[in-house]
């Protein structure tokens, strides 16, 4: 019996499905390995697939096991599609190679992979490229030859970072104010002193594998090899990352191991005539939501070209880890779609997709050799038991889930609920009730999207065009920016046990993501980041960039995120208040939009004195200055406080000041000192 079975009894009847996964995952290790060896020794397809250059010549080679033929085209034979034919060197897994000697190819060389099925030739990018480019608004897409043979200089050798990970989810193509896709480099030079000056210490970087069309924000890949071509070259990349750990900030990839793109000549679909060699056949293989393919995950040569694929990225790019996306799809043979996970029945039963649950296992077992102090996060909305639980105790392996249900809590009670009708024992339950280490947020891109709403907008709406001038007062922007603190100060201050907000919404960005595309007449009006509203100096943007930045910096201060979940010491739904104290910090939070209390009492865990660190109303955060930063002293196990409407509170512990006693003299020594 496992220990993930030990600590929970409700799991004892599903101890044979446990089991069962465990079964599987050795049997799938033993498999893949031979005697002696590692995941890491396994995972190097991206060392013999593809192209690379050697010292006198470049050589390829591609796996395609139901292909008749397979032919390397480009620039360097004016694009003849069979004057130069791969050999067959492995009958029985379908390996090709061809050797190009001398400077028949060249660093840049535009190429393109012929692949012959019957009577049928087809044309396709190599599958383990490492840069592929498009010819801007049209589907031409080719690959580069790209393998340097001078190594990139890092400088990042002593790089680590062991802070529980406040993260910044960017998009480096949007990260810029002009309307246009901004690059590697700039976002290095641009973004990263931004989120680093914000206390921000980890950068999660969307969209960054190479995917046909701009709009699917990356989520619908073609290339797995190659980072995004629009933003710049591989080495670009590269500067980014290395200036982000010479800043102290670890980066982690969204990765998209949950389906790929259903393109043929740009993709892995039908790469050798076949669907099967990367994905199910027939209806399994088809995201009937998402319109891509889906992986075969038991497949042996799958989990080679997907393992290899993680390796590659945190090698060759110095990852820090991952943002697993789509991890509820990969969960379930449904995809999760319209299912209600009220049960342990729902976890354990014939629709579990056993085999991707296995390949997660790998994954998170091969990523942890690599690099211990990598952090993997699953975007998993249906909370599968075990998910941050190590694979040894049963479970799959993942150090985070994404809090998934936060910012839909907050989305419905915006939309649907009046304000003096919120109920704080259940927002406390949503944010502090958690069986896994979590990453907290209010919000991510998803909230941001066109069709969707951010939540300033909702808050706000087009007041947010006419009235944030920093000279205008009005009851829905004062509404609107008291909540929009609140809600991340409470979020943060007990809704994870990590941190997370999508670039520009920290201080409440006015407009939803849409990229360029035919709707819009392909605009980047919407695409980018108006940095400026921050800045600019006479906007309410800069007070909600400036609590963001102390709320962050003293949840890291005062060590919220050493305790994971925290000690309630008042809920009270009539008067809308909530308090609690994780690590060395008491928040206290007042939700009624219009009552205000003086003197109420609060429960605390410790006899000392509680100084006010700083509250949401204060006046460098466009607040009202109605809460007076002083200390407080315990009586009787609890403080008095005011507690404005609409206002948190944080709070600290510490001693209470010693006073000075005055040294008693003796008549005896009074006497001596006359003498």
């Amino acid at each position: 019996m496992y220990p993930i079975v030990e600590r929970d009894p409700a799991f004892l009847p599903y101890s044979g499905d446990i089991d069962m996964r465990m079964d599987r995952y050795f049997a799938k290790k033993k498999s893949l390995l031979k005697d002696g060896e590692s995941l890491k020794d396994f995972a190097n397809a991206h060392r013999y697939f593809g192209l690379h250059q050697l010292k006198d010549g470049w050589v390829y080679r591609e796996w395609a096991p139901a292909a008749d033929g397979v032919y390397l085209t480009g620039e360097f034979n004016d694009w003849d599609w069979t004057s130069h034919p791969l050999k067959k060197i492995d009958e029985w897994n379908g390996i090709w190679e061809i050797e190009l000697p001398g400077k028949t190819i060249w660093q840049g060389c535009k190429v393109k992979t012929i692949v012959k099925n019957g009577d049928k030739l087809t044309e396709h990018l190599p599958i383990y490229t490492r840069r592929a480019v498009q010819k801007w608004g049209t589907a031409m897409w080719s690959t580069e030859a790209w393998d340097p043979l001078e190594p990139f200089p890092w400088t990042d050798q002593d790089f680590s970072c062991n802070e529980p990970p406040i993260i910044y989810e960017s998009h480096v193509g949007m990260a810029q104010e002009e309307p246009r896709i901004a690059t590697y480099r700039e976002f290095a030079r641009d973004v990263l002193p931004r989120l680093k000056k914000g206390g921000y210490n980890t950068v999660q970087l969307m969209a960054i594998m190479e995917h046909p069309y701009y709009g699917s924000f990356g989520y619908q890949v073609s290339s797995f090899f190659a980072p995004c071509s629009r933003y710049g070259e591989p080495e670009d990349l590269k500067y980014l990352i290395n200036t982000a750990h010479e800043m102290g900030i670890r980066v982690l990839l969204d990765v998209v191991h949950s389906h790929a793109v259903k393109n043929t000549t740009d993709g892995l679909n039908l790469f050798d005539g076949t669907t099967r060699q990367f994905f199910h056949e027939g209806d399994r293989g088809e995201h009937s939501a998402w319109g891509t393919k889906c992986f075969n995950y038991d497949k042996n040569e799958v989990i080679h070209f997907l393992l290899s694929n993680l390796k590659y990225w945190m090698d060759e790019f110095h990852f820090d880890g991952f943002r697993f996306d789509g991890v509820t799809s990969m969960l379930y043979l449904d995809h999760g779609l319209g299912t209600a996970f009220d049960s342990l029945d729902k976890y354990f039963s014939i629709n579990t997709d056993v085999e991707a649950i296995t390949y997660l296992q790998l994954a998170n077992e091969l990523i942890h050799e690599i690099n211990p102090n990598a952090i993997t996060i699953a975007e998993d909305m249906s909370g599968m038991p075990g998910m941050c639980i190590p694979i040894k105790d049963g479970g799959i392996g993942f150090d985070y889930r994404l809090a998934m249900g936060v910012p839909d809590m907050w989305i419905k009670l915006i939309k649907e609920t009046r304000d003096e009708d919120w109920n704080v024992e259940k927002i406390y339950d949503e944010l502090s009730i958690r069986f896994a280490k979590t990453i907290g947020y209010a919000e991510s891109h998803d909230q941001a999207l066109v069709g969707d709403q951010t939540l300033m907008f909702r808050l706000a709406g087009a007041n947010m065009y006419t009235d944030m001038d920093r000279s205008c007062h009005n009851l829905v922007i004062d509404r609107a920016t008291a909540l929009h603190k609140m809600i991340r100060f409470i979020t943060i201050a007990a809704g994870g046990d990590g941190y997370l907000a999508f670039m520009g919404n920290e201080f409440g960005h006015p407009e939803w993501i849409d990229f360029p595309r035919e709707g819009n007449n392909d605009s980047y009006h919407y695409c980018r980041r108006q940095w400026s509203l921050e800045s600019n100096g006479f906007l309410k943007y800069e007070l909600l960039g400036n609590f963001d930045k102390d709320m962050i910096e003293n949840a890291k201060k005062y060590n919220i995120f050493s305790q994971s979940c925290p000690d309630r010491r008042v809920i009270h739904c009539d008067d809308q208040v909530v308090a609690f104290e994780r690590g060395e910090a008491l928040y206290v939070f007042n939700f009624s939009p219009n009552n205000s209390y003086d003197g109420y009492e609060i429960p605390v865990g410790k006899p000392v004195d509680y100084e006010v660190v700083m509250s949401s109303d204060d006046l460098p955060y466009g607040g009202n200055d109605r809460v007076a930063h002083m200390k407080h002293s315990s009586f009787g196990g609890k403080i008095k406080l005011y507690l404005p409407s609409r206002t948190g509170i944080m709070l600290h512990a510490c001693e209470p000041e010693k006073k000075v006693e005055e040294k008693k003299v003796t008549k005896k020594a009074a006497k001596k000192t006359v003498k």
